[in-house]
């Protein structure tokens, strides 16, 4: 998936790009013809007008101003109860008159994207995200500014222009959002570009998280989609080590009495005794408790495959020796020993337990490729479908035809 979207070798992209500078790869370098069968101008318009769009999956912006949802939104009508749903008479007055259109989280609800990203971000071993911009021709929806967030550009109708500045900070975490330095993105804005591209149909631009950028319809309406890419860093792994440092009772300890936090000259030695107890701890921080911490945050960014209920225990509910199975995709799962008895199967967000003996078959099973369900290195068939009927009803296995 990552070879229709750049115009490099990946392991040069990695090497030369990711994260340092941006890569623009034109239609005519990329395989696929275009991008109109992820999304195009007429599933925005079956969005809008057919599938009872809410927010805050569209936002609607006007010369740089996110619109509040009243503008644009009105009761689902009978029977619906919902009062935020997207009404298209609203959206073909603002969007006739200049606002840009953002539908957002299309990874979640348009099949196209949701496929395309499950595997783009296998690839990646990143969660990624995806918004579109429907732009009318001429308008500009947001002012120069920066995302703390690397995103692949993939132009999918018309042209938009795009004028890129190098950054005013470099790598941004989350909290250090463009609007912070409002006056830096301004000045540096005003200045001479890094880039300054047109892009059209089947085009697709990689801008790591901090570069400035600004971009405007040309004389037709644009739409184009944007892959966000949760950045996780270093203070990622900071931020981890600090909640586990809590263990020790030394940066747990409370101050002295009546301390002018304020007071530079007051802080200094509880300073200096917090720094040396924080640097005596830090080598015994241990890799397993990190990993663990960080899984907690890592795995929730990502959902596994989408599947369907009702044909999942149906498939359960019928399941035979013969029938093939495997795990579902994207699921992210570590499996761990409990004692002499038990093995521990991690998810996101909850944890199965399964005697030691299916270790093996639980392995097997998870590996990625399809099983029979008779095949499970088990002592009988009895055992092989309780424990794939358990699989399929904790949606962590899937039919596997």
């Amino acid at each position: 998936m990552l070879s229709r979207i750049i115009s490099t070798d990946p392991d040069k992209f990695a090497d030369a790009y990711w994260g340092r500078q941006p890569l623009l790869s034109r239609a005519g370098e990329l395989p696929g013809g275009g991008f109109t069968d992820l999304f195009s101008p007429a599933d925005a318009d079956e969005l809008i007008s057919r599938r009872g769009l809410r927010t805050p999956f569209l936002r609607v912006a006007d010369r740089g101003t996110v619109l509040p949802a009243t503008r644009f939104t009105g009761p689902g009508g009978l029977g619906a109860e919902v009062g935020d749903q997207v009404a298209d008479d609203k959206i073909l007055r603002l969007y006739a008159d200049g606002a840009t259109l953002v539908f957002q989280g299309l990874h979640r609800i348009w099949p196209p994207l949701i496929e395309f990203i499950q595997e783009l971000g296998a690839e990646l071993n990143q969660p990624l995200q995806v918004n579109a911009y429907l732009t009318p021709p001429g308008n500009q929806g947001f002012a120069t500014h920066y995302d703390t967030h690397d995103v692949f550009v993939l132009q999918v109708d018309g042209t938009k222009r795009w004028i890129i500045h190098e950054p005013v900070i470099s790598e941004p975490l989350e909290r250090q959002a463009w609007g912070e330095r409002r006056d830096e993105v301004t000045a540096t804005a005003s200045g001479a570009s890094a880039l300054d591209v047109v892009l059209r149909p089947g085009d697709a631009l990689y801008l790591p998280r901090g570069w400035l950028h600004a971009a405007s319809a040309q004389d037709a309406r644009s739409l184009h989609l944007t892959i966000g890419i949760r950045a996780f860093t270093r203070y990622t792994i900071v931020e981890e080590l600090l909640r586990l440092a809590a263990s020790d009772q030394r940066l747990r300890a409370t101050l002295p009495y009546g301390l002018d936090l304020t007071d530079p000259a007051a802080i200094g030695p509880a300073l200096a005794d917090t720094v040396a107890a924080l640097q005596e701890w830090l080598p015994t921080a241990d890799p397993e408790e990190v990993a663990d911490g960080l899984r907690e945050r890592v795995w929730p960014a990502a959902r596994p495959a989408p599947i369907a209920p009702l044909s999942q225990l149906d498939f359960a509910e019928a399941l035979t020796p013969d029938d093939l199975v495997r795990a579902r995709h994207g699921l992210r799962w570590r499996l761990a020993e409990d004692g002499a008895e038990h093995v521990v199967l991690r998810l996101s967000g909850r944890t199965l337990r399964f005697p030691a003996y299916c270790a093996t078959a639980l392995r097997m099973v998870l590996s990625g490729e399809p099983y029979r369900v008779g095949d499970l290195p088990l002592d009988d068939d009895a055992d092989r479908l309780v424990l794939a009927r358990r699989l399929l009803k904790e949606a962590v296995i899937v039919p596997g035809r």
